[in-house]
């Protein structure tokens, strides 16, 4: 029996069957739902039944004619259909989940200096390496940005689940990455080991400074509350990189202060800030920050789950995120949402395919 068969088929197994048990049970809770809210229906005219015009029919009978049931009963036969579908939509999603989307963003930069007009920043966030099942799928995600030649290609977190070691199959399927301004990365909420249990605090900390040498081992360059200085021809802009900060109850590690040390003294009129967490964008950057001209986030992954067309997206994760996914202003300031490399939780994406996004500056 083949090495590979022995050690990944049970995990591909429990995977795919929890998903589409989630599936499962996400439509029949709609079905549930749809039903209960028609038995509450069936409230009203059971009462008026009762005390007026209904002597002649059976207590919580409609009178003869009445088309009543037979809406009720499209209804119900609607609930079944919406969660057939629901089922059978997540089922599908698991088909996508390396169907990787290059999105073309063009982003107007204030006083962006005459040589970096037309710079190609090639984003990618939230691999997620422990949820992956295919080298060879990610392999040619990796390929994609390679073909489109990025000045610049940039990782704004969650390289992992939990582990360090969840990468090990996939560092030289990252390694191949390369840009002439270089390749960068920040940490997200996931890279700290937050959401496991360790044997103690040291384990977590060497699990920690494990993924930060994974990054080194791939010719990546970690931003850990710090910035760089990117020049072409004696012009330059700054790249800032902080370690994860969100508005929304996630720990906090990052350190705008420390990240910008020493800017203020020089001649920088563009700076890029990498933040995992697009939460981050309102919460302090618009407001004690506004020299960053551009903000660039993942961390939502657009829920993997909703409506992404051409001049219109939806997605649940909306009402969480106001800033979820895409290219979002507020004067001169901008930030970019990518939808995420990789998946998380549910092995799949239903219409929020995963992204890698080029940006160009003008």
């Amino acid at each position: 029996m083949p090495h590979w068969f022995r050690t990944a088929w049970p995990s591909l197994t429990i995977k795919y069957t929890v998903n589409i048990l989630i599936g499962v049970f996400l439509g029949k809770v709609l079905i549930a739902a749809i039903l209960l809210l028609t038995d509450l229906i069936m409230v009203i005219p059971n009462i008026v039944n009762f005390f007026f015009s209904f002597k002649n029919h059976p207590v919580g009978s409609p009178p003869e004619g009445s088309r009543f049931i037979s809406r009720l009963t499209f209804i119900s036969q609607t609930a079944l259909f919406l969660g057939a579908a629901l089922t059978s939509g997540l089922a599908y999603g698991m088909t996508n989940r390396y169907s990787y989307k290059i999105r073309r963003i063009r982003v107007p930069i204030k006083d962006l200096p005459a040589e970096f007009k037309g710079l190609k920043i090639a984003q990618i966030s939230d691999i997620h390496s422990g949820s992956f099942d295919d080298p060879e799928a990610v392999s040619e995600g990796i390929s994609s940005i390679m073909n489109e030649k990025p000045d610049l290609i940039l990782f704004t977190g969650d390289l992992v689940n939990n582990k360090a070691e969840e990468l090990v199959p996939y560092i030289n399927v990252f390694k191949v990455l390369n840009a002439p301004l270089g390749v960068f990365s920040v940490l997200g909420n996931h890279d700290y080991g937050d959401y496991v249990s360790w044997p103690s605090d040291e384990a977590k900390k060497q699990n920690l400074d494990q993924l930060k040498q994974y990054h080194a081992d791939m010719g990546w360059r970690l931003l850990l509350n710090e910035h760089v200085l990117l020049e072409r021809n004696t012009q330059q802009m700054a790249l800032i990189g902080i370690e994860n900060w969100g508005a929304r109850g996630f720990t906090k590690y990052g350190d705008m202060e420390k990240a910008v040390a020493g800017l203020k003294n020089l001649n920088i009129p563009v700076k890029i800030l990498m933040s995992h967490d697009p939460s981050h964008w309102d919460a302090q950057v618009r407001k004690d920050y506004q020299d960053i001209s551009l903000t660039l986030s993942g961390h939502t992954h657009g829920m993997q789950f909703g409506i992404d067309i051409p001049g219109f997206q939806w997605s649940p994760v909306q009402y969480i995120y106001k800033q979820w996914g895409g290219l979002y202003q507020e004067q001169n300031q901008y930030l970019y949402v990518n939808r995420g490399f990789g998946f998380l939780g549910y092995q799949g994406r239903l219409g929020m395919l995963p992204e890698i996004s080029i940006i160009e500056l003008v």
